[in-house]
């Protein structure tokens, strides 16, 4: 699974960023969860996110302009496992 935080590097885009890999560090380690960081303009335009940060799960915009906590973030990883 892909967690994309998209985000050119502001203080909010790190907030999302850690949340996300609080949230993923919850899961066993055979689920097989990447955080990864995107500060590519283009591949937000791509994605659809105009506003960040962007959360985005296995292709799939998640939140747009907002800082999910870790435990909301972990919920919707759940749902993809």
């Amino acid at each position: 699974m892909k967690v994309e935080v998209l985000g050119p590097g502001c203080k909010r885009c790190d907030q999302l960023y850690e949340n996300a890999v609080s949230a993923s560090a919850e899961f066993d380690a055979g689920d097989g969860i990447e955080v990864k960081k995107i500060t590519d303009i283009k591949y937000f335009t791509q994605m659809g996110v105009f506003v960040t940060p962007g959360l985005v799960i296995d292709g799939e915009v998640i939140s747009v302009g907002k800082v999910l906590p870790a435990a909301e973030i972990q919920k919707k990883i759940a749902e993809k496992l």
